[in-house]
């Protein structure tokens, strides 16, 4: 048997045994690495792979729910514009509306305009198209934000139990951006000598 040499911290050299390969194994002092698992189990997925394997449908889910959340606002966002364009368009046809009103309600006043008709019940030639149409001045010459001129139907009234007054029913229409868009108001007007007595109301139903 050959004796081996084993060099010494320093660049000493000490002879070795001849027994030395009856060392117990692994040698003293040596690091044994570990096989991986890969290594060990080459038909058995990693870690990484199935992390990644999870990770997948958790990904698609956020996805799917960020999508259809933006879906959902977006469909509010157009609904609350078609609602703030509507409420403008109201606003716009309410207010002209209101200012034919009050013009008419002056010029009855002032003597400045007469009734077409007079009847002797309460007045419904403001629900015909026909009547209306023939019969509407147009107070105001224009309306900002308005499509047409805001229009008003002054029409006379007998009031039987006091035929010393005159009674006039007053029906203005507004328009909006559009002819669709249209606001309806009417006001009772009694005139009894130095006394005058006005009654506001509002048309909820379009007569036509």
């Amino acid at each position: 048997m050959r004796a081996s040499s084993e060099k010494r911290e320093g660049g000493e050299t000490q002879q070795s045994s001849p027994w030395s390969w009856l060392r117990p194994w692994p040698w003293p002092g040596r690091r044994w690495k570990r096989a991986s698992t890969a290594t060990r189990y080459p038909h058995r997925p990693s870690r990484l792979t199935r992390t990644r394997g999870a990770a997948l449908p958790i990904v698609l889910l956020i996805s799917s729910m960020m999508l259809t959340t933006s879906a959902a606002w977006f469909e509010a966002t157009l609904a609350a514009t078609r609602n703030t364009a509507n409420l403008r368009n109201t606003l716009y046809a309410f207010h002209a509306a209101d200012a034919a009103l009050t013009v008419c309600a002056r010029n009855v006043l002032t003597g400045a305009v007469s009734a077409m008709t007079t009847s002797a019940s309460e007045p419904v030639g403001w629900k015909l198209e026909a009547s209306f149409t023939a019969g509407a001045s147009t107070p105001v010459a224009q309306w900002p934000g308005a499509v047409l001129p805001p229009q008003c139907l002054i029409e006379g009234w007998r009031l039987a139990a006091r035929p010393d007054a005159r009674a006039y029913l007053l029906t203005a229409r507004g328009f909006g951006r559009s002819r669709d868009s249209q606001a309806w108001l009417q006001l009772e007007l009694v005139v009894d000598g130095e006394k005058v007595e006005q009654h506001w109301r509002r048309v909820v139903a379009r007569p036509f």
